[in-house]
């Protein structure tokens, strides 16, 4: 009898999830960034009353994720006052970009060419367009880009070391140069990227890139020696912090979290926050006890000092062409599965409607999300996801995008 009755309770539980699901997913009619109509208008009305709202992508690889993420933030600037975008990128680089925006310093393909590889797309290239068009309207109430992440070394930091080594120390170029032109390369693919992919050289790139410092180190010092050390000391702290010199994905994000509180604070703008699902969730992730989650984004620390103010988006898809990979339809146990069984082109959901109490204990379970990153490979599909502790508690809204197609990569510059 134990047994049948427990059956039964799941069987209506599941029956009431897809009931609520029905009722209360709502259509969205164009992914596209230039979509216009008022599908969107519950959505932005849900997030236009927040400080910082979070729109986190579940890949960088989508042009469709990318594309409804810039329609949301496009509605939030003209119609909700938001005046800042905060990506994921460095500091360095976001002073490029904002300077375009704020001032049509450049244009979107030469500010993008030192930017971090995910954001050099045609599609980021638009977004910067539309901003800038957007600020040439409104000069006196502009919106502002800032990178999320501290100054960190880039393509050109190399040149400037090695101009040095010709002009003051050419017999040493040589040798530092060996260590510098394999370790350079990550600025175009990641290290840990370019091992999945087996086209990495074999050497930590860091360790070359402490062997170049501890020839340089050595050297006479001249005028613009201690300008050319700063750079190389900034490309030694780039290959230390990376994916690959820190050994995953684990790093402490309170100071991404920082930047964006004390941008807030300092301006007392409406904050759009675009970066993947992991880094924009509002909880640690992991499906236990947040004291035991390894990684714990940006967002918690944004839910923690804002409370209700920050919004989280979460922005995922079922199935479709990354470029890099095809991915297959979901597993089972993944909110995009659940999702996909609406059957519609896209669509959004706000896990805060009202719901019935076993819908309610839905929301608040242990849930996983589908998750693409660089190294995705579709025969260990059943790893790539984003595990929480509580879907309810780590977002606000979902969307979702039955499928997905490519983004379109700028042109690479010579490294």
């Amino acid at each position: 009898m134990g047994s049948t009755a427990a059956t039964s309770e799941s069987v209506t539980a599941a029956a009431d999830l897809r009931a609520w699901l029905r009722a209360n997913a709502r259509p969205i009619s164009d992914t596209d960034a230039n979509g216009t109509g008022r599908d969107l208008a519950p959505l932005t009305d849900r997030l236009g009353s927040a400080t910082v709202v979070g729109l986190g992508e579940s890949t960088r690889f989508s042009r469709q994720t990318f594309g409804v993420r810039e329609r949301v933030f496009r509605v939030l600037v003209e119609e909700y006052g938001y005046r800042a975008l905060a990506v994921q990128d460095s500091a360095r680089s976001g002073e490029r970009l904002d300077a375009y925006v704020r001032a049509g310093a450049g244009d979107p393909a030469s500010v993008l060419a030192g930017a971090w590889r995910p954001n050099r797309t045609a599609e980021m290239a638009a977004a910067l367009s539309w901003i800038r068009a957007f600020n040439h309207e409104h000069p006196d109430d502009p919106v502002r880009i800032f990178g999320v992440e501290p100054p960190r070394a880039e393509s050109s930091d190399y040149e400037v070391v090695l101009d040095y080594l010709r002009q003051h120390a050419p017999d040493h170029l040589a040798a530092i140069e060996s260590h510098l032109t394999p370790i350079r390369t990550a600025h175009r693919v990641d290290e840990h990227v370019q091992r999945h992919q087996g086209i990495h050289p074999g050497r930590p790139f860091i360790d070359d890139a402490r062997a170049a410092l501890a020839i340089f180190e050595k050297l006479p010092a001249t005028t613009e020696f201690d300008k050319a050390l700063t750079h190389l000391r900034l490309i030694v702290d780039f290959h230390e912090k990376s994916v690959a010199g820190q050994g995953g994905f684990a790093r402490d994000e309170r100071p991404a979290a920082d930047r964006v509180i004390e941008w807030q604070r300092s301006t007392g703008a409406k904050i759009a926050y675009w970066d993947g699902i992991g880094h924009t969730a509002a909880l640690p992730l992991g499906d236990g006890p947040a004291e035991t989650s390894e990684f714990r984004g940006a967002g918690s620390y944004l839910r923690a000092h804002f409370g209700a103010q920050y919004a989280s988006v979460a922005i995922g898809f079922h199935h479709g062409d990354l470029g890099m990979a095809v991915a297959p339809e979901p597993l089972p146990d993944l909110i995009d599965t659940t999702l996909g069984e609406l059957d519609l082109p896209a669509c959004y959901l706000d896990l805060h409607n009202t719901a019935p109490d076993s819908v309610r204990q839905w929301l608040h379970r242990p849930a996983k999300l589908r998750t693409i990153s660089g190294i995705y490979e579709p025969a260990k599909d059943a790893t790539a996801h984003t595990p929480v502790r509580s879907l309810i508690d780590a977002f606000d809204v979902l969307i979702h995008i039955r499928e997905t197609s490519p983004v379109h990569w700028l042109p690479e510059t010579s490294v």
